[in-house]
């Protein structure tokens, strides 16, 4: 077994460790800290196929800018702690959805095995943030532009869900005493 292979079952195992500690965590911090540890160990996957911009902007974009602002709106909307017991029957569609999601890639793996899939430029090519940048703002704008909408949507969303609902006055009578 080469060095190369090693590393990369020891970060898969790193990897699928810290997700399954984000999801199962109580506390917001930690889940987004354990974010944090995922990012790390996908940029050294990126490094591992030879692509250091791209491990360098996931380093630099996503486990520093990207969760510095999930902590800071953690903190500020003090979600630190999870309330309320876990309930089974509320996961029960998430985990029918997950087995349904895993069946399908365990299907398409199989599907592949024994092709030869070309994967297109590798080393050199996706290193050049210049040749990056043209091919990432004309062959792939609308998938960018998606995606950017969709963390602004996520974003807003989390920021109404958390909000806290007003309670409603006490309706006056029209003489203006209040009701018993």
């Amino acid at each position: 077994m080469s060095l190369e292979l090693v590393l990369f079952f020891v970060l898969a195992a790193i990897a699928i460790a810290t997700a399954v500690g984000m999801l199962i965590s109580r506390s917001t911090v930690y889940a987004a800290l354990h974010l944090v540890v995922n990012f790390v160990s996908v940029a050294i996957f990126y490094l591992l196929l030879d692509a250091p911009f791209i491990a360098l902007s996931q380093v630099a974009v996503y486990a520093g800018a990207i969760m510095v602002l999930f902590l800071f709106v953690i903190m500020l909307l003090g979600l630190e702690n999870i309330a309320g017991e876990l309930e089974w029957k509320k996961l029960l569609w998430p985990l029918v959805m997950a087995g349904i999601l895993l069946v399908e890639g365990v299907f398409l793996v199989l599907q592949r095995i024994g092709q030869n899939v070309y994967v297109g430029t590798t080393g050199t090519a996706l290193s050049d943030p210049s040749l990056m940048a043209r091919v990432l703002f004309t062959d792939y704008m609308l998938p960018f532009q998606v995606t950017a909408v969709l963390l602004l949507v996520a974003m807003i969303g989390a920021i109404v869900l958390s909000k806290p609902e007003k309670k409603s006055a006490t309706p006056l009578k029209p003489d203006g005493a209040k009701e018993a």
